[in-house]
């Protein structure tokens, strides 16, 4: 083992002659040797062997389950495409004319091509990428911004870009609901944001949806200076027009970098000041780099390009220093997890099968396994991270909850995050007898305990909807509401009070309606339940930071966040 560290730790290649090579001739000599270089220490020897110290967890495919898991499998294969699809629709941006208009005629990078020379590799976590699809006002690809978690210079960070080839880079409802929700992601996480600002300021036709309350444009602003006076740092990079609201992101800044002849700042345009005035001006002249780097000082670096701006961003941003976790891969491959993501609650398996596909050596250290077997808790480590799990793995029963909230506590007291892994049932049948009623009332009492373990836990929390999302029972598993520093969704996910096929309970108690008419209501309930609960439809309305596919759970998604989590408590 001398041997393995020597090309981990350089300091291992330089001990004594004979220490890990076999014992010297003399006995005093590889004593004296022994006493000199002390290897590791005794508090050391008693961790060695944490790593492995959780068991494995025998999750294998097994005969019995095979067409469930082809069932599940065909359902993720139309998932899947359906979200590659969405994924090349959203990468396109505006489309091809808007692209060669931004390329071409503006001389403009596009904003992906931004991030690669900004970021430190192309391993980012983009959050909610197909949001801005299918809303009322139209298709806004992406909402019109790029948001995410990239390492620059080894330092985790949130970026925020404009998508300029987006209807010019205008802010829609969407697009502001975006920015705010990366901006939570930095106070949560205490990440430095950088802001890639090419913006021609709000759409104004849904002005009265962008401006006027609270969690409208104005809190971006807000945020800003608050991120800044709590020490989060605030670098923008001007790569294209920043107009009117947009003007405000690079002046508040901490340090700001500009673009020589792309890169402009100003409340209002050119036409609007010859409309005011008469008088004709050039953008450069107005609100020009060399205006506002030379006789402004609204920036602090003038770049000549876009790839000089992005390494003075880079130099901007400090360096930490990160070691490197010691790791294993689980023993059963995560392209099974594709099978294992439930196309409806009655195709679901054990969630084990999934916590064997994520965790490192596919080892768990379950908590309370006898009881409340419809909820798994138990301890992994996820590249390297030590994690707590909380996985449905049925109903969420009287005694699930309470061991969920005891289990909860229990990683908020010792500081491990939490990773729910959440699969909720439908809303359960009417109750028919007073001893069910009875039961139902313990069980709420239960889940009203966990909600307040979750809602009150201050470690991290990360949750994925691996099938259904569905009731009260979603808001004890870390749903949206109890403000997780992560929610993604499987494609498969379904996100709803009520679970599709579940419509015959809203229809009323009407003897003298006719079957025809009332099996014509319960199939448009059920079919507008199916559609509104899809995950593409929560993704569209930013209800999530994204979708990801099962296989990239744990590679992309989960590594990434607990590497930023961890970074943020640095």
């Amino acid at each position: 083992w001398i041997g393995d560290l020597s090309r981990v730790y350089p300091a291992f290649a330089r001990l004594p002659a004979g220490i890990g090579s076999g014992p010297p001739r003399d006995p005093q000599q590889q004593q004296q040797r022994l006493c000199s270089v002390r290897l590791i220490s005794s508090a050391a020897k008693k961790r060695r062997s944490l790593r492995s110290a959780f068991p494995v967890l025998e999750q294998p495919l097994q005969p019995i389950h095979q067409h469930v898991y082809e069932a599940n499998l065909r359902n993720s294969n139309a998932c899947r495409k359906k979200f590659i699809e969405l994924s090349e629709k959203v990468r396109k941006g505006g489309g091809d004319s808007a692209i060669a208009r931004h390329t071409q005629r503006n001389k403009k990078l596009l904003v992906r091509d931004r991030l690669r020379l900004l970021l430190d590799d192309e391993d980012f976590l983009e959050l909610s990428p197909l949001a801005g699809l299918g809303l009322p006002y139209g298709d806004i690809p992406s909402a019109g911004c790029l948001t995410g978690v990239g390492r620059i210079n080894g330092l985790w960070c949130v970026f925020i870009a404009n998508d300029a080839t987006v209807k010019g880079g205008t802010a829609y409802p969407i697009t502001v609901k975006k920015q705010l929700r990366a901006q939570e992601v930095a106070i949560q996480n205490r990440l430095p944001c950088v802001y890639l600002v090419d913006s021609g300021g709000a759409f104004l036709p849904l002005q009265s949806e962008i401006f006027p309350d609270k969690n409208h444009g104005g809190r971006a602003f807000y945020n800003e200076a608050v991120m800044s006076a709590m020490k989060i740092p605030q670098v923008s990079v001007v790569c294209g027009s920043c107009t009117a609201g947009g003007a405000y992101v690079p002046t508040m800044a901490e340090e700001t970098v500009i673009v020589h002849r792309i890169g402009t700042i100003f409340l209002a345009g050119p036409p609007l000041v010859k409309a005011a005035t008469g008088e004709e001006v050039t953008p450069e002249d107005l609100g020009g780099a060399r205006l506002h780097a030379e006789v402004s000082g609204c920036v602090d670096h003038f770049a000549w390009e876009e790839k000089e701006a992005y390494s003075y961003t880079r130099n901007i941003i400090s360096t930490l220093n990160f070691q490197l976790k010691a790791e294993e891969e689980p023993l059963y491959s995560s392209e099974e997890l594709l099978g294992l993501a439930s196309q409806s609650y009655n195709h679901s398996l054990d969630v084990k099968m999934v916590i064997s596909r994520l965790t490192d050596g596919s080892r768990f250290q379950e908590f309370k396994a006898r009881y409340g077997t419809t909820l798994v808790n138990g301890f992994a480590k996820i590249h390297g991270h030590l994690v707590g799990i909380v996985a449905n793995n049925g109903e969420l029963s009287h005694q699930a909850a309470l061991k969920g909230s005891h289990f909860v506590q229990l990683c908020d007291q010792r500081g491990i995050p939490l990773l729910f892994l959440q699969n909720t049932a439908p809303a359960a049948a009417q109750t028919l007898s007073t001893t069910q009623a009875e039961m139902h009332s313990n069980r709420l009492k239960a889940q009203g305990s966990m909600m307040s373990a979750v809602a009150c836990a201050s470690v991290p929390k990360i949750t994925v909807v691996i099938g259904g999302c569905h009731g009260a029972d979603s808001y004890a598993m870390c749903g949206r509401a109890f403000d997780p520093n992560f929610l993604f969704l499987w494609p498969n996910a379904r996100v709803s009070m009520m679970a599709p096929g579940h419509a015959d309970s809203l229809l009323p108690l009407d003897s003298e309606q006719e079957e025809e008419q009332k099996k014509k209501q319960e199939d448009y309930l059920n079919q507008r339940l199916k559609e509104e609960s899809s995950a593409f439809y929560a993704s569209g309305r930013l209800w999530d930071d994204g979708i990801i596919l099962p296989q990239d759970t744990r590679k992309v998604k989960l590594h990434l966040c607990f590497s930023c989590l961890e970074a943020s408590d640095s």
